[in-house]
């Protein structure tokens, strides 16, 4: 069989192509397990897993939950909110205390960057990182990709631009070293304000203007507006940033050609997308969403096969 290259998946920037490849290719058998009445395989009987959540999550953390229990895993949850974490225990003393009680594979998600690649250098068990900081989000760009693989047939030759808040995006910089891995164009668009001074020189196109850029894409994948990691003012207001950045179904139905309608979640609907166009034909969205158990099913089982 074969394996991946990597123990943890850290990011994007640490796996290879083929590594894309053979999480997409067990994503497919288990996406088929998922569509039979008994949704459930005893892949990982004898794992434990633990979900060490040190941020807010709904979606992740339910699409990672619910990938181990589909693999039989055994499955523990733990959210910073109510640990000893608020008592002042470090990073590295939860997840040795967790590691005592005999857990197998940490998934984790971290407000700072580099905190999963730090807890690697430190510990025996397999570590999935689940975001950390604005740094990288690996699950959900391999989503994202199997998305659109699905939906196009391939990745390789497709033109994807990445709108909205790249700045204070874990996903946007993740998502830009999947395509590329898989030999897609990739543009990004945004407020000059929000996309990082040196973005050019990971060898992406930029555009300000959202119906150039819409214009040029195969695939629009639109990012929110992250308040929650912004310390100072980016643009005047919400309504000016719908003005300029906001898409809905009247400037998609404009445009000459079919694109495909991408959002990682939660939407702010009437902001970065409105309700129309983030319901239409165009919208994969849920398929996102569907996609993202099937990939981390697949991630946690290949990462299990190197111990």
């Amino acid at each position: 069989m074969q394996e991946l290259s990597v123990r943890h998946l850290l990011g994007i920037k640490d796996i290879t192509p083929q590594d894309i490849q053979l999480i997409f290719e067990t994503a497919d058998n288990f996406k088929d397990v998922l569509n039979r009445p008994i949704k459930k395989v005893p892949s990982l009987r004898d794992i434990t897993i633990a979900n060490v959540f040190f941020e807010n999550s709904t979606r992740t953390r339910l699409s990672f939950e619910l990938a181990e229990k589909r693999l039989s895993a055994d499955v523990i949850n733990f959210s910073s909110s109510s640990s000893s974490v608020k008592k002042g225990e470090t990073l590295l003393d939860t997840v040795n205390n967790i590691l005592a009680m005999k857990v197998d594979m940490i998934v984790m998600r971290h407000s700072s960057p580099g905190a999963p690649h730090f807890l690697s250098k430190h510990i025996p068990a397999n570590i999935v990182n689940a975001g950390d900081g604005t740094h990288e989000h690996p699950t959900q760009a391999l989503l994202d990709s199997f998305s659109i693989r699905e939906r196009l047939g391939e990745v390789a030759g497709k033109k994807v631009v990445i709108i909205g808040d790249i700045l204070h995006s874990r996903v946007a910089l993740s998502n830009i070293f999947a395509l590329q891995k898989q030999g897609a164009e990739v543009m990004v668009c945004g407020p000059i304000t929000l996309l990082p001074k040196y973005i050019k020189e990971l060898g992406v196109k930029v555009e300000t203007d959202v119906r150039k850029a819409l214009a040029w894409c195969d695939v629009a994948n639109v990012l929110r507006i992250q308040l929650e990691r912004q310390q100072m003012k980016y643009f005047p207001s919400l309504r000016e940033y719908t003005l300029y950045y906001g898409i809905d179904k009247k400037m998609l139905d404009s445009l000459n050609k079919e694109i495909v309608l991408m959002h990682p979640g939660p939407i702010n609907r009437g902001v970065e997308l409105s309700s129309d166009a983030a319901d239409s034909h165009h919208s994969i969205i849920l398929n996102q969403v569907e996609n993202g158990v099937a990939v981390r099913m697949a991630v946690l089982y290949l990462l299990a096969q190197k111990g």
